[in-house]
């Protein structure tokens, strides 16, 4: 799998690896030597710890990272809830205003919005679970088109993995810069401040924010070390920051899916050195190794499992995001889609680009999304079904040019009041579409003529 060419260059230095331990200093000599929290910290600086984990987590579990900064974080006037009717009204996960519903739902492609910035333009489209119990998951969906300004903004409530679908984002986060661009994701872990600017416009995409534990790669079992998405792979960014003497900031703390903001006289990114393992990281899909059956059937779709975020029972995901990039399909004697099914694990699917291989009708188009709730039965569409069932099966390459993804969870997710009507992007007839002009194809060898 090539690794994705850009059209927008990414300006920024990064340090690599997955779940490794991180330091960078913007000023040589700014981390502490043999301590994490000296008397006095180098350069006048205040020593701050972020920690992701309780502190007594395993030690394999344990996340957190040092910062040195300028002032501490905690500088900052009282928070006051903003805008708080209309933003719950487009955030909140509390069940009674969730619609749990069993049909299949698929969504025509989401609107831009050049009037709002990153902070007012986020909607949660489905989720499950609380964030005050961190339990569960949220699934948003972000357009913008103007610049945070003189703002930061973090969540409380979870992990952001952000997939874009169009434009360019530019966020600066307190441990450094990471430009992120179509066909690459990017993890913004909970309570790390940011501000994002739109070097090319507009943009649009996906969330989904991870109330309990954090994402990690997935265990390769029989598969070996190798393959799927790689540890060396991933891109952390240096630390850089800002020295202002004065200057106003507005800061948004999403704390359980209601928007608060406060004031402070500094800016928020003022961290000139930091250290551990618990900071922000970007990936370019393009890089993801896929792997595949060379004989007959094919394997569960696991096998394209970019990150996981594991429940408490082994082998079962609070959130997976899988991936289905360009691929080979060699498989003999075999329909060659994804099968019929129905699963006890719930599925929101995106487009990035391009088309989905088990959806060739027009309805799934890129900025698109489907939902198919847990055991709520899907699978190829009546075009798709008739073509690979007649295929002449030879070797195949599928999805040039195509970036599908799902956001899989054990979760029943309910649909909010946004994404089932003020969006108004519901497909009303996806399941006559996709599933009612399938034929009967069945012979009886036992049925009288």
């Amino acid at each position: 799998m090539p690794v994705t060419k850009f059209n927008h260059p990414d300006p920024y230095k990064y340090q690599t690896g997955f779940d490794s331990y991180h330091e960078t200093e913007a000023i040589e000599g700014a981390l502490p030597i043999g301590q994490n929290s000296p008397q006095k910290a180098p350069y006048g600086l205040y020593a701050e710890k972020l920690s992701g984990t309780a502190f007594t987590a395993p030690r394999h579990e344990n996340k957190q990272t040092w910062v040195y900064r300028i002032l501490p974080a905690a500088a900052h006037e009282n928070f006051t809830a903003e805008d708080a009717d209309s933003y719950h009204t487009r955030m909140t996960t509390e069940t009674d205003k969730l619609h749990h519903i069993p049909n299949q739902l698929r969504w025509n492609p989401f609107d831009l919005d050049e009037k709002v910035d990153w902070v007012h333009g986020l909607h949660l489209i489905a989720g499950s679970g609380d964030p005050t119990q961190k339990q569960g998951l949220g699934i948003l969906m972000y357009a913008a088109g103007k610049d945070m300004g003189k703002e930061a903004f973090y969540s409380a409530d979870g992990d952001f993995l952000i997939v874009p679908q169009h434009g360019v984002l530019d966020i600066q986060t307190e441990l450094g810069r990471i430009i992120l661009r179509p066909n690459e994701i990017c993890v913004i872990p909970r309570g790390v401040r940011y501000r994002v600017t739109l070097p090319d416009g507009p943009v649009r995409g996906y969330i989904c924010e991870l109330y309990q534990g954090h994402y990690q790669l997935p265990e390769l079992g029989p598969i070996g070390s190798n393959c799927l998405a790689n540890a060396r792979d991933f891109q952390a960014p240096v630390a850089s920051f800002d020295d202002e003497e004065e200057s106003e900031y507005k800061l948004y703390s999403k704390f359980n899916n209601t928007l608060f903001a406060a004031r402070q006289n500094h800016t928020p990114f003022d961290i000139v050195a930091w250290h551990g393992n618990y900071y922000p990281f970007k990936y370019d899909l393009g890089r993801f190794n896929v792997i595949g059956s060379i004989s007959f059937d094919h394997p569960d779709p696991s096998i394209f499992t970019v990150l996981t975020a594991p429940s408490d029972h082994v082998g079962t995901a609070v959130a997976d995001f899988v991936i289905f990039p360009p691929r080979w399909l060699v498989a003999e004697g075999t329909f060659r889609p994804p099968w019929y099914h129905r699963n006890t694990m719930s599925e929101f699917m995106g487009l990035i680009s391009g088309d989905y291989d088990a959806k060739v009708g027009g309805g799934f188009r890129p900025a698109g999304a489907s939902l198919h709730n847990v055991m709520s039965a899907h699978g190829p569409d009546s075009g798709a079904f008739e073509g690979a069932s007649n295929a002449e099966l030879k070797p195949q390459k599928v999805g040039d040019g195509s970036m599908a993804f799902m956001f899989e969870s054990t979760h029943m997710v309910g649909v909010s009041e946004w994404g089932l009507k003020t969006c108004e992007k519901v497909q009303p007839e996806y399941n006559e579409h996709s599933w009612k002009p399938l034929k009967r194809h069945f012979v009886n060898p036992n049925k009288k003529a």
